[in-house]
């Protein structure tokens, strides 16, 4: 296990609450890009699969944490922008 990678996926982790708590709280995309979320969420998975197939060790639940909280933000990015567009009309 590299201890870095483990400092790398705490760093990003600590992002992912914000994040989730300023698009529950705004109900807004702004500031937001899907495709960047889509980016991210592709990103994790690489390095899930990474880790299944050639390294598995502790840091594979750091991947899953992270994944899974990219993955409720790009719920809430999908459920505000129906949101903003429904309001539009």
């Amino acid at each position: 296990m590299s201890i870095f990678e483990a400092f790398m996926l705490i760093s990003f982790g600590i992002a992912w609450p914000v994040s989730i708590y300023k698009s529950i709280k705004s109900k807004s995309t702004k500031g937001k890009s899907f495709a960047f979320i889509m980016v991210i969420l592709f990103g994790y998975a690489c390095g899930i699969t990474h880790k299944l197939l050639y390294s598995r060790d502790l840091v594979l639940i750091l991947y899953f944490i992270n994944f899974f909280m990219v993955a409720f933000d790009s719920i809430l990015y999908v459920r505000n922008k129906k949101n903003e567009e429904a309001n539009e009309t």
